[in-house]
């Protein structure tokens, strides 16, 4: 039975991202199903309601299984797919692996709130406060520690594309979209990043998008 994933505008979306990029990375087949954000359509809203009670996007659905939150969609399907690897086989990278992209999932509230994902923003740069370029350094480290101990196995955070990359990539569009100035090793995995088929793939899907949403378009 094909997987089915619920995500809503690409353009927007970078929590959909990241269970969408775990997955097509991975080259695990699954049914996209798209149900944009945000439009005051209550049939839109009895979509979403429709998977899943949450009420919100992503969402993961296995035959009798649904999956939501990004993170657990991601901590699924490596343990759905273990061919996947998603997660370093080695007990020390998975833990620090799991817990920046648990850092990740809970964190950054200020570089979320003042330099939303909008992939149709002309680029440019925007002042940042204190918290958010605080956020971007604490950013910039996890990069750097991860990069330094494991470039050997990969170009990736941890050698190999995995959950961590995943977590991280609407991050890599924030940080290019606003222009964000960082150093030279984190360039290079932002590179990396946007070389990547399925990264390419979203991206292009995201800007061919017509639905502008307001409320984020005020930045």
């Amino acid at each position: 039975m094909t997987l089915k994933l619920v995500i809503g505008n690409k353009n927007y979306s970078s929590w959909s991202m990241r269970p969408w990029l775990a997955l097509r990375a991975s080259n695990v087949p699954f049914e996209e199903i798209f149900i944009p954000l945000y439009t005051d359509d209550a049939a839109d809203k009895d979509r979403i309601l429709s998977f899943t009670r949450s009420g919100k996007v992503p969402c993961l659905i296995d035959g009798e299984v649904t999956v939501w939150d990004s993170l657990s969609i991601i901590e699924y399907i490596a343990e759905r797919f273990p061919e996947t690897k998603l997660w370093p086989e080695n007990r020390t990278a998975r833990a620090y692996a799991r817990s920046v992209s648990a850092e990740m999932h809970s964190g950054f509230m200020a570089l979320r709130n003042e330099c939303g994902m909008n992939l149709h923003r002309p680029i440019g740069s925007v002042a940042l406060s204190a918290d958010a370029r605080a956020n971007v350094a604490r950013i910039e480290q996890i990069w750097n520690e991860c990069r330094a101990r494991h470039a050997k196995l990969g170009p990736f955070l941890f050698g190999a594309f995995g959950a961590a990359d995943a977590m991280f990539a609407p991050v890599v569009h924030r940080f290019r979209t606003y222009a964000v100035d960082v150093g030279p090793a984190a360039k290079a995995y932002m590179e990396t990043m946007m070389a990547l088929p399925a990264f390419a793939e979203w991206t292009e899907a995201g800007l061919a998008e017509t639905i502008v949403i307001e409320k984020f378009e005020t930045v």
